[in-house]
């Protein structure tokens, strides 16, 4: 085909239990209070607090949901809560990491993403899909879709992408014969991350294993080695999917911005990805991992990064 095709909509790429419970008020940071370590993060998020590194210096964009009538319940410890989408996916990114500067932007505005001075880091729980045979490059993007990939593709800003909810490799055809394009469009670029979801944190005596519904890295090496995966302890929050990896992912890159104040974005990137452990994940294959399970200790150990 050479004729381009008209994006019209983004689809989420959501898993998420409901469950019929008192409604909450939304997150709002507060940098006198310490943190605390939830039942869903990874152990190691609390020694990076230790350390001072909680996201200061950092700007967390969340490109989401926040216009949608209705919500989901869950609880991310905090209290049960009735949120939209992107009301959940900016709460999980700023628990991970209380002191970034915290945006939003609902993900079907169509205006450019713009960003701030500093290191920027953009979460993106959603997925842009339309029928199977078509490259990225025939597809129209709108404003906003163009902002992304080229942030990704000069290093501008660090892109944390929702895998998708699938059970295929990413890039895939799914069921309905569509195609998450902008994945595609971020396949290769300098500074995107794929996420998947694990059914749990793993640990090397304890290992994880992929949650039956996330998408996987498959037999692509460039997408392998932009793929990573984190726990997404469902059971314990109600909320399921990789739309809840990526924003661990986001707040990640924001504590690693923290500590490393210098480094660019695809400095910060590759060493999520660089750092990644394969002896936490059940039968370790790059095919399905990718990386492996981000791990946010490795990454901040050294001194400086190059």
């Amino acid at each position: 085909m050479t004729s381009n095709f008209k994006m019209t909509s983004a689809v989420l790429l959501t898993l998420i239990a409901s469950y019929a419970v008192a409604q909450g008020k939304p997150f709002s940071s507060d940098a006198s209070s310490p943190p605390l370590l939830q039942s869903w993060m990874n152990t190691e998020v609390s020694a990076a607090w230790s350390q001072g590194f909680k996201g200061q210096g950092v700007t967390l964009i969340v490109l989401d949901d926040f216009k949608s009538k209705s919500g989901y319940y869950g609880n991310l410890g905090t209290g049960t809560q009735l949120l939209r989408h992107g009301e959940w996916t900016s709460k999980e990114a700023s628990m991970l990491a209380p002191l970034a500067n915290l945006k939003t932007q609902d993900f079907t505005s169509g205006a450019t993403v713009k960003l701030n001075s500093g290191l920027n880091v953009v979460n993106m729980s959603f997925a842009m899909y339309a029928p199977a045979g078509y490259t990225a490059s025939q597809i129209s993007w709108n404003a906003e879709e163009k902002s992304i990939i080229n942030y990704a593709s000069t290093g501008a800003a660090i892109i944390s992408k929702a895998a998708g909810n699938d059970s295929m490799a990413v890039g895939g055809t799914n069921a309905a014969g569509k195609v998450d394009y902008l994945s595609l469009a971020l396949k290769g670029t300098a500074s995107a991350i794929y996420v998947g979801a694990l059914n749990s944190n793993g640990s090397a005596t304890k290992q994880a294993a992929m949650a039956s519904y996330s998408n996987m890295a498959g037999t692509d090496v460039t997408v392998q080695n932009q793929f990573l995966t984190v726990g997404v302890e469902g059971r314990k929050t109600g909320l399921s999917g990789t739309s809840f990896a990526a924003p661990i992912i986001s707040g990640y890159a924001a504590i690693l911005g923290s500590k490393f104040t210098n480094s660019s974005p695809t400095q910060i990137t590759n060493q999520l990805l660089n750092t990644a452990r394969q002896d936490t994940v059940s039968n370790y294959s790059a095919a399905v991992y990718g990386r492996g399970e981000a791990s946010i200790a490795r990454a901040l150990a050294p001194i400086a990064i190059k």
